[in-house]
Order: structure tokens, then sequence, then C-alpha cells
């Protein structure tokens, strides 16, 4: 690989922002300051930070499925869903690959050959394409796949999920008001009543069933609770023993939250209520929101609001969740709100999320580091933008304005 440098760029590093010269050559940052060596990249009035790493994404859900009940050829899906992501500055991404017991969309079949299809494309991908294992906790057909990705080239993280029990909570109980799913005080909603129809109605589309074949396929996952908490530290078993980061998702109590630490979770993935992000910063766990949340200015199902949190020193890390634009535009907006400083707000982006993942190598621009790199277009009172992604000193991705 060939040496150059970035010359004039504003230049995010660890705790400051500074005007300065970065040199890379053979894919990792071996110069801050100084001359110029090798191929001279022009970044005069330019950004340069550490690239993103989104560590749960799933819009590329929407490649596989354009419109309900319609899949598209699963290579085309990745690669399209790659090159959005580097077009977006991402260099890293965890894909947040549903296992569960529904069929269609989320089937654990399709998760599996996703994840195929990623170790397949790998040499024609621009970023790096990783995988979050979003486990269904009630999907005990997922394991063996489990089992078989913690041995892939995919290094995954695992991500305990359980929207089983979230549509399983009694018709008066608000989403962010349940009790933890495994307590014997978990209120249940009845399933023969109409309000589960309307609950259930969405997923039913997406799994390409009736609304009463959906609800009759819960009743019978449903009868498998007494057993979920064993599979849930047998998985963890798994999980510690490759090395895998562990997340919990949508937490809404401390215990939950104890709960998932003690089998070594240390990541609190959207948590619901103030409860639930306080036990994780009390015992120095990891916290991730959702850009999207930030970037809109709020959560649109009624959670905590992101940008509060990132204001507040409650949040670690912002992720694209369903949407990968939104990261930069999230950290825009928080920037025009002054939740933070702008080191601060990147390193949500980047550094937080390489801490969350266990990636030392990366996140941000220090030398011996690897050259994951984004330069950024951002004028004053104007959007940013991505001028060019590079990936372990590999230019992924660089687009040049008309104007």
């Amino acid at each position: 690989m060939t040496t150059f440098t970035f010359e004039g760029a504003t230049v995010y590093l660890p705790g400051e922002i500074a005007e300065t010269n970065v040199t890379v050559a053979d894919g990792v940052i071996v110069q801050i300051g100084g001359a110029a060596q090798g191929e001279i990249i022009d970044a005069t009035g330019k950004i340069l930070a550490p690239a993103l790493i989104d560590l749960h994404g799933d819009a590329f859900e929407r490649q596989l499925m354009p419109r309900p009940g319609v899949f598209f050829p699963t290579d085309a899906a990745v690669i399209d869903t790659d090159r959005q992501l580097a077009a977006n500055g991402i260099a890293t991404a965890y894909h947040a690959i549903t296992l569960g017991w529904e069929p269609g969309l989320r089937d654990v079949a399709r998760g599996k050959d996703l994840m195929q299809a990623m170790q397949t494309l790998a040499p024609r991908l621009l970023v790096e394409n990783r995988v979050q294992l979003r486990w269904e906790t009630f999907a005990f057909e997922a394991l063996d796949v489990i089992e078989w990705a913690l041995k892939s080239p995919l290094t995954p993280s695992i991500a305990f999920n359980d929207h089983t029990s979230m549509t399983m909570r009694a018709y008066d109980v608000p989403i962010q008001d349940r009790a933890f799913e495994l307590s014997p005080d978990f209120s249940i909603a009845s399933l023969d009543d109409d309000r589960m129809k309307r609950r259930t109605a969405s997923k039913a589309k997406r799994a390409g069933l009736s609304e009463e074949d959906y609800i009759s396929l819960l009743g019978k996952v449903w009868e498998r609770r007494a057993e979920v908490p064993t599979k849930i530290a047998d998985i963890a078993e798994l999980g510690r023993a490759a090395g895998a980061p562990m997340l919990s998702h949508d937490d809404t109590r401390a215990e939950t939250r104890s709960f998932f630490r003690e089998l070594g979770a240390h990541v609190a993935e959207f948590p619901m209520v103030m409860e639930a992000t306080k036990a994780a910063r009390e015992s120095g766990d990891l916290i991730v929101f959702g850009s999207p949340n930030a970037a809109r200015g709020g959560s649109h199902i009624g959670s905590l609001g992101a940008g509060d949190m990132v204001e507040a020193g409650l949040c670690d890390v912002l992720a694209s969740d369903y949407f990968y634009p939104a990261m930069l535009s999230a950290v825009a907006r928080l920037d025009a709100e002054k939740r933070a400083d702008r080191s601060t707000l990147w390193s949500l982006v980047s550094s937080g999320p390489a801490r969350a993942m266990n990636l030392t190598d990366r996140g941000d621009i220090e030398i011996d580091k690897r050259a994951d790199l984004v330069l950024v277009d951002w004028p004053d009172q104007q959007a940013p933008s991505i001028l060019g992604t590079w990936v372990a000193g590999r230019c992924a991705y660089r687009g040049h304005p008309a104007g």
C-alpha cells in the first residue's frame, strides 16, 4: 500500500481538534503533524475524523425486503448495503441480524443465509461487515446457528432481545413500564383478545402470516417461557468462551441490567427508562442509544430522548439503528443544540462503539491505529456530508461534489 498524507485538515484527535497533517502507511496512521509524505490529499477546509463504527444497524432489511413480502436476491442486498455504509462514513458495521422464531424476514434460516453471503462476498465489499447476533431469547431454533456464527470469521457480538415477552405484556402496561421479562411478577396479556390482533398486525405482515396464524404461533412459542433462562445462560456461556461482546436490548429495569451483566453482557442497548440507564452507568456498563432518536429530537415510541442522555453524560454510543445516515445527522443536531462539544459528540460514533465492541485497533486518530478515516465537508449552519471513507488505509468511497 502507498504512503499518503491528508494535508491541512481540521483533525478530530482524542480530546482535541487541531489543524494538522495526518500520514498513513501500510494501512495504519504513522504520523500526526510534520511534513507530508507520499501522495498528498488536499484536505484544506475539511474535517478529518475517525471513521464511524455502527454497532447496531438493521437498515439492510430494506434491501432484503424493499416492500412487504417482496424479497430481493441476498447478494445484491448485501452489496448495496455495503455501498450505503461506505458513503455514510461507516467503516465497521455490525449488522443486527435477527434470529427469531418468526418465519419470513427474521427467520433463522434467512439469517444464516445472509451471514453466509457476507462471508462469500467479503473480498468484494468496501467496508468491514460484521454481525450482531440479535437473538430472540424464545427462538430455541437459533442455537445451532449462533454456535456456528461464533466460530465464523464474522467476529459477531450477541444481543439478547425479548420481543416475545414485550408482545405478551398486559394490555394496560406501557412498553416502558413492563417488569423484568423473567420475573414472576410479569403481567401477561390474553391471546384471545381483539387487542392482540392490533398489537401483532405489523409482525404478522412481516412474517407473511395471517393475524390468526401469527397469534397461534405466538401462543406455542410462549409455552417455552420456563426454559428461556437456561437457554440464555447457554448462549451467554458460548459468548464468553468466544470473547464476543454481549448486549441486552430495551432494558426497563435495574434488575434486567443486573441479570445480563452477571452473564457477561456489559453493554445496555437502547435502555427505555432512567432506572435501567442509571443502573448501567453506576455499574460501569456502556450505554447505547439510537441515532435516529437523537437526529429526530426524541424517541418515536416515547422512550428516553437520546439528546437528553448525551447531555446528561448517560450515553457512550450512538448506533444507526434503522437508518445509516442518522449517525452523522445525530452528531450535527446535537452539535447545533450544544449538547456536548464536538470531540465528545464524535466519540459517540467512533471511539465509543470501538470500546463497546473491544476494537482496540480503531476508533481514534492515533499513531499505530488502523487508518479508518473519514473526510467530512461541514460548512457553518449546514448539514455535514461524507467526502471520503478509508478502511485500513484503503479508499472505500470518494465523492467529488459538482460545485
